[in-house]
């Protein structure tokens, strides 16, 4: 009787890997793509659901801050109950949330929507890293990490790219029907590929830690992003944005301080890793600026330039693909290279593309050459740091910590963002209507003396309107020709501006590096997993 030949051991181990890698990186694709594909459809969601821009940016914002916020959490659920199930539980709860959004009628109603996705991505994203370090033995990581970071970099791309084709075809609602395919397939895919490694460490929850982390950012979070709204004063009744602000700084010194219990939820001793530290802080910058230079740029090439979602979407693919080419290299040479080597050179290259991007955005039109070779050197940086980051901040970590270090490395990673976005969104909306109302006191002293008062009441109009909906002129008149003029020049300015934080947190954590050491890559018994 024939018997079937089973493949020798190592050949098993490595189909086994190869599959559940194609799951986690799809899983994570998913989650990237759906941050980059949403902020193409900003202007499209303030018209289609008459909302404020700072609304819209809510849209982005809940979804980072409910990613960002429990992730400390489920990183632990990882280790209790296996990560392979909270992938997929992360994956189901995602999908879901995505079906609704396509069906919800306000920007409310969005807004709850997003935050249930954002769990469904707490749930999956930490599980990823975790797999993989257990997957992969030291030698061979970076390269699997490479290949995470790639499809993360062509997420990027996907995303505005595939969100400006949907938006222009479908509306803003078209932008959740990827996903939605995407997670059928990642929830197929894990299920069947994905090994349950069998590992589970019954630590309590700590409901505390729990409510004082999540209060703490959600209020922080809240305090920054509404800042400008409210003049930086009062809420409402004797609620002001520094009191809220202020809470939350006193919230999470609390929490800091309780998390030197037992079981804490982050546990201070991965700080004493100098990698793991290093790491961190450069994961929150580039968290910041992925999320944070979307909105400026796609603001300045939809409202100032003219150009469809499908065309701004397209203006990014520089960067992205760049990035996602750069960090397949990178993953390969951080298993023989210092990775500070590529580092700090990427960050360098990162804040240069950054700066010349802004310079591109000031006038009425895009400097093209600038835009794009600016988003290609950004791109080339982010490249050189996103994956040997990953892997240098794990490396040197015992197995046991790698679940709980998982979710504190991402938590990083998001918490820079929702940083990334508010901050973006209090400079453009600060820095917005008095750019405008400047340069149309510029400009009326072309008009005749008759046309001055109405060129200025529009201008006023204009400068106080949420990207022009509703409030741009229409006519013959010159002073139309005029006042759109100033409105499209300012509004370049404020674009401009709200990537000039980005240049200086990227120079801020280059000092990270000085934290780091070259990472050991002869790891023990444990640390050679199959």
């Amino acid at each position: 009787m024939a018997t079937t030949q089973q493949p020798p051991a190592p050949e098993r181990r490595r189909t086994s890997r190869a599959g559940a890698l194609s799951a986690l990186t799809l899983g994570l694709f998913m989650i990237v793509m759906d941050i980059s594909v949403v902020a193409v459809a900003v202007p499209a969601i303030v018209r289609g659901l008459g909302s404020s821009l700072n609304d819209a940016v809510w849209v982005t914002s809940a979804y980072l801050l409910a990613y960002a916020a429990p992730m400390l959490v489920t990183s632990r659920l990882g280790d209790r109950f296996g990560p392979r199930r909270l992938f997929l539980v992360g994956t189901g709860v995602f999908t879901t949330a995505s079906l609704a959004c396509i069906l919800v009628p306000t920007v409310a109603a969005l807004i709850a929507v997003r935050a249930v996705q954002g769990v469904g991505a707490a749930l999956l994203t930490p599980q990823t890293l975790t797999l993989v370090a257990h997957l992969y033995p030291a030698a061979g990581r970076g390269r699997a990490m490479g290949l995470i970071g790639a499809s993360s970099g062509v997420a990027t791309v996907t995303g505005p790219v595939l969100g400006g084709v949907l938006v222009d075809a479908l509306g803003w609602q078209g932008i959740f029907v990827v996903n939605v395919a995407l997670g059928v397939v990642t929830s197929m895919l894990g299920a069947s590929l994905i090994p349950d490694l069998g590992q589970r460490q019954h630590r309590r929850l700590d409901p505390v830690g729990i409510v004082l982390s999540v209060t703490g950012l959600a209020l922080l979070v809240f305090g920054i992003q509404n800042g400008a709204r409210h003049d930086w004063g009062t809420i409402i009744g004797p609620v002001s944005v520094p009191l809220v602000i202020g809470t939350a700084i006193a919230v999470l010194a609390v929490f800091l301080i309780r998390q030197r219990g037992r079981d804490p939820l982050v546990p201070l001793s991965v700080f004493g890793d100098g990698n793991f530290t290093g790491g961190a802080v450069l994961n929150a910058a580039m968290g910041f600026v992925l999320t944070g230079i979307l909105l400026p740029l796609v603001v300045h090439l939809q409202v100032v330039s003219g150009h469809s979602a499908t065309v701004s979407g397209l203006f990014t693919a520089p960067m992205a693909v760049i990035s996602a080419l750069v960090g397949l290299v990178a993953g390969y040479l951080v298993d023989r290279v210092d990775p500070r080597l590529l580092m700090l050179p990427g960050l360098a290259f990162a804040a240069t593309g950054l700066g010349t991007v802004s310079a591109g955005m000031i006038g009425a039109g895009p400097g093209t050459a600038l835009l794009l070779g600016g988003l290609g050197l950004t791109g080339f940086g982010l490249g050189l740091v996103l994956v040997p980051v990953n892997t240098v901040a794990m490396l040197s970590l015992p197995p046991g910590l790698r679940g709980t270090a998982s979710g504190v490395f991402f938590t990083a990673r998001q918490l820079g963002a929702v940083l990334g976005s508010a901050v973006t969104a209090v400079v453009l909306q600060a820095v917005a209507p008095g750019a405008v109302r400047e340069q149309g006191a510029r400009l009326q002293a072309s008009l005749a003396p008759d046309e001055r008062v109405q060129f200025s009441e529009h201008v006023d109009r204009l400068a106080d309107s949420e990207l022009g909906a509703g409030a741009l002129p229409a006519g013959d008149a010159t002073w139309s020709a005029i006042a759109l003029e100033a409105f499209q020049t300012g509004l370049a300015r404020a674009t401009a501006s709200a990537l000039v934080p980005h240049v200086v947190v990227v120079l801020l954590a280059s000092v990270a590096l000085l934290w780091m050491a070259p990472a050991r890559r002869s790891g023990s018994a444990a640390d050679q997993t199959t």
